[in-house]
């Protein structure tokens, strides 16, 4: 399975995607968008950030997890990484997304 992109609904009615690898892991979870549409240009934002070192901002949780964000260009948030082990993994992740973002693969599970 190559990577793709996974368009949802959440259940207060908004819309979120999540990245996932070739192996079918999740590796980005989007911000929350009151739009489907709202939603998409997030995508496209992801294909068009991944690429760039500077878009990614690694952090640390309050129970010293390792995670990341994909911002955009305005310093918005796009979307966050799962939890990490180590910081060697959440580098791993950010390599990640650089490969698999600019998948052009969606699959819109909001349509019944």
């Amino acid at each position: 399975m190559p990577a793709c992109y996974e368009l949802k609904v959440a259940k207060s009615g908004e819309y979120y995607f999540n990245l996932l690898a070739a192996n079918g892991q999740g590796i980005l979870k989007s911000e929350m968008y009151s739009s489907k549409p709202a939603a998409m240009n997030g995508i496209a934002s992801v294909q068009t950030n991944c690429g760039d070192d500077a878009r990614y901002e690694c952090k640390t949780s309050g129970n010293g997890k390792a995670y990341f964000l994909l911002k955009a260009k305005n310093h918005q948030v796009i979307g966050q990484s799962q939890m990490y082990e180590s910081d060697a993994g959440c580098k791993n992740g950010i390599e990640s997304v650089k490969t698999n973002g600019v998948s052009s693969d969606i699959k819109d599970l909001t349509l019944p």
